[in-house]
């Protein structure tokens, strides 16, 4: 079994423990009054302006007589909104975790699973919430950039898995390796990894599609990454070059 199959399975495990129970709960249930929230004060509006963009746009008006959508285009604007609710609360707690809840996660794991592995502290929080917001402006200009390619029902499965793949991998390897990793070993790892933590973002970006168990995948993802980063941090250290 790979890394990532190991890191899934090891994850798993965790979350059952007792410690790891209320973050199943809260950062979730934040994210999700903050959108009610945000959907009961401004859904109206928000779906207006979207309307009318729809109305403008020749690419949707095209889009609408080609296929069998004349009878869901007024409510086009309504319809998305619904769509993109469950993705923003996802979003949103991802980044809540990794920025608040992760020591408390990697500390849980290190104590467990990897106990001598020597803390250097390259990142921090200060680190952790820049590049939260990296993160999420790289997401934002990525789903906008790929926009025509929504045209395309047979990509509508495939976008979205990628978008949350790319952007679980930038939220959670930096948490995961900010407290035992140095600078150095933080970017060898994920110049060196750069494709399996990328497949491990799809398949946590998987996980987070299926109904109800998907509002768990923020906590999961964060474990399973906390799991493959320490273990591939262990395994550079073990390596008979010397290293920094």
């Amino acid at each position: 079994m790979g890394e990532i199959g190991k890191a899934l399975l090891r994850a798993l495990g965790d979350l059952l423990h007792p410690r790891m129970l209320l973050l199943l709960l809260w950062p979730v249930a934040i994210a999700l009054v903050l959108w009610l929230g945000l959907a009961f004060a401004f859904w109206s509006q928000a779906a207006a302006w979207l309307q009318l963009q729809f109305d403008q746009s020749s690419a949707i008006g095209w889009a609408i007589n080609v296929w069998p959508l004349t009878l869901i285009a007024t409510h086009l604007a309504w319809i998305l909104l619904a769509l993109l609710f469950v993705p923003l609360v996802l979003v949103t707690a991802v980044l809540i975790i990794g920025v608040f809840a992760m020591p408390a996660m990697v500390k849980h794991v290190a104590e467990r699973s990897y106990p001598r592995l020597e803390r250097r502290e390259g990142g921090g929080f200060t680190g952790s919430l820049w590049n939260g917001v990296l993160a999420l402006v790289w997401l934002v200009l990525l789903a906008l950039l790929s926009l025509p390619l929504w045209l395309f029902p047979p990509l509508w499965p495939l976008l979205p898995v990628l978008l949350f793949a790319d952007f679980n991998q930038r939220v959670f390897r930096y948490d995961a390796l900010g407290e035992h990793a140095s600078s150095w070993e933080m970017a060898t790892l994920m110049r060196r990894h750069r494709g399996e933590l990328f497949l491990l973002g799809i398949a946590l970006a998987l996980f987070g599609m299926i109904p109800l168990l998907g509002f768990f995948a923020p906590v999961y993802g964060g474990l399973a990454f906390i799991h493959y980063c320490l273990a591939r941090l262990a395994q550079l250290r073990d390596e008979p070059v010397a290293t920094q």
